[in-house]
């Protein structure tokens, strides 16, 4: 996609506020720009009250406005003009530097915008869509590439800026001496436009390598650490790191390629524009004029090659910024253009009413057209308040038969109906209202046991009565009683100073404060010790009757207590009884799936 495209995409996730503070920052360039013509401008007759004082204060435009300021000879010309000068130098700088705030800061707020808008589209997007990419290019995404892209409109901004002070600085050489003005500008422009030519396919390969590098580095950071317990038992640190270097090399070296090509004319101008300056000094002063004509020419020339060379320089690199991120802009763009569902925005979700059953009816279940069946014409009628196990081979379609329930996976075909109402991509959360979902590995943010149990509620809302009586209820509370910090102890990252079963019984206490009453446990109890195991599974029979819990089980005795048993195998219900009836006819070992 070229970057005219590029542009325009992004500019359709622009809100109204910024496009407005668009608009205003262009007026300020051109004001800016304004001023840059009037600072070259004052350069003139501050030259010539230098070399030919007389003349000046006899012209006739200007010796009208001299008598009215009480300036009678030429000799007294000076002084005002060298302050004039002198201000409306600093008033360009000054300006100047406003534009550069202006730009800056709102180059950063309008990234801080997308780099939101991507987290929240991608915390929308459907589980299906997460399953199948890797974390690490929405990390990327939002932490690596959003950055670039905020450089990126960084240098937009300074490549606008740059082009209309160049217009208006030309414009006004063009005015002091047409062909010398557009000598200068026309040779400088061709050599630049030579070497954005010649650059132009670099760039290209190097926007592709560092959006490519820098996902690749993401990726591998995230496998490092979160597989250290292996890398630190197995010794492969030194594996791990060279994956990691080749990674970030080629990362480095396609900015410094980048960077170099877009600083580098700006040496190999310079040096040109002494060489010109110093041809056209003497060519002037070949004139009839002689020195006297060609000082204040040349004055104005230099001073305003003085500020057009770094604009054109200010011009090519930030277009060669452009085009070394365009690769990553448009990875940006695809993420903001990940499509929100209809209820987003909404303030209140429509609870979905539950007081009889959920029928999985004649649900089968595929991940992508060239995949196998998970599920196939499965159909199930669970009653509100009954407690329901799952067992089966691993690959049997248990965590996706409770995905489809908890409305994570839409039915490839069949459907998921609650009461007789169809559950589909319009009423989600209307249902997820009555879900709570407890895992085999809990997720625990590195906050308070307080924050974990109520998690994704703001701290300042929090109902801490809530909290305890959830605690109570998965019967955690006397253990989180004896800590000296209570409800405010840390848990420290992926709840590491906490034990299994106290993660698993955070996680039951976490549904409870939902105030959910379907609830779903995938093999939760499965990674614990069998003491542990007990404890938690006590936890969970001691849950209100009027809960639904549909719970998967590694192991059938952990089923006991449920009311029926569901094996599932071959896409669909193999057996369904009783745990007494399931036991009697176990075929596995030890009752293990």
């Amino acid at each position: 996609m070229s970057f005219k495209n590029i542009f325009f995409g992004l500019w359709r996730h622009f809100s109204a506020r910024r496009r407005k503070q668009l608009g205003l920052l262009l007026a300020l360039m051109i004001f800016v720009s304004f001023i840059e013509v009037i600072s070259i401008g004052a350069v003139l007759p501050f030259l010539a009250v230098l070399t030919a004082p007389e003349k000046v204060f006899k012209h006739p435009l200007g010796h009208s406005i001299f008598v009215s300021l009480g300036i009678t000879s030429a000799s007294e010309l000076l002084l005002p003009l060298t302050i004039a000068f002198g201000v409306v130098a600093v008033l360009a700088a000054m300006c100047r530097l406003l534009l550069l705030w202006a730009s800056t800061r709102l180059s950063y707020a309008i990234g801080a915008d997308l780099s939101l808008s991507i987290y929240k589209r991608t915390l929308y997007q459907p589980y299906s869509v997460h399953v199948g990419r890797n974390s690490s290019e929405i990390i990327s995404g939002i932490a690596v590439k959003t950055y670039n892209v905020i450089n990126i409109i960084v240098m937009a901004f300074s490549w606008i800026g740059a082009t209309v002070m160049l217009t208006f600085i030309l414009s006004a050489l063009i005015a002091v001496e047409p062909m010398v003005a557009l000598t200068v500008f026309g040779g400088f422009g061709a050599i630049y436009w030579t070497i954005d030519r010649l650059t132009k396919r670099t760039l290209q390969i190097n926007s592709q390598k560092m959006a490519y590098e820098s996902t690749q580095v993401i990726k591998v950071l995230q496998e490092g650490l979160g597989g250290i317990r292996d890398i630190l038992i197995d010794g492969n640190q030194e594996t791990i790191c060279e994956v990691y270097r080749k990674s970030d090399l080629g990362l480095r070296h396609a900015q410094g390629s980048s960077a170099f090509i877009g600083a580098s004319p700006k040496f190999v101008m310079e040096s040109l524009a002494m060489l010109l300056i110093t041809g056209l000094a003497y060519v002037l002063t070949q004139q009839p004029a002689g020195i006297a004509r060609a000082v204040p020419i040349l004055g104005a020339i230099a001073f305003g090659a003085q500020r057009l060379l770094p604009l054109l320089q200010q011009a090519y690199g930030s277009l060669s910024v452009i085009r070394g991120g365009q690769a990553s802009l448009q990875d940006a763009l695809d993420l903001l253009d990940q499509p929100l569902p209809a209820y987003v925005g909404t303030s209140l979700v429509e609870v979905i009413p539950f007081a009889d059953q959920i029928h999985i009816n004649n649900v089968s279940f595929r991940y992508s057209a060239e995949s196998a069946w998970v599920l196939e014409r499965l159909d199930l009628k669970i009653k509100k308040g009954s407690r329901i196990g799952f067992i089966g081979t691993t690959g049997s379609g248990k965590s996706t038969l409770l995905d489809i329930v908890m409305g994570l996976l839409p039915a490839t075909e069949g459907q998921l109906e609650v009461d007789g109402l169809l559950i589909d991509s319009t009423n989600p959360r209307g249902w997820q209202a009555h879900v709570a979902h407890v895992p085999q590995n809990i997720f625990l943010t590195d906050a308070s046991i307080e924050q974990n149990i109520a998690f994704g509620v703001e701290k300042g809302a929090i109902d801490h009565n809530r909290v305890v009586l959830a605690a109570q209820q998965a019967q955690i509370a006397d253990i989180i009683e004896t800590w000296p910090q209570k409800y405010q102890t840390f848990v420290g990252e992926r709840g590491v100073r906490l034990s299994g079963g106290q993660r698993q019984r955070i996680a039951i206490a976490r549904a409870l404060y939902k105030q959910a009453d379907v609830f779903i446990f995938d093999e939760a109890t499965s990674a614990l010790d069998g003491e542990t195991e007990l404890a938690v599974m006590k936890a969970i029979e001691s849950l209100s009757t009027s809960l639904t819990i549909l719970i998967i089980a590694h192991r059938l005795t952990t089923l006991r207590h449920c009311d029926q048993i569901v094996e599932l195998g071959g896409g669909g219900i193999c057996r369904i009884g009783s745990y007494q009836e399931m036991v009697s006819n176990v075929t596995t070992d030890a009752g293990s799936y």
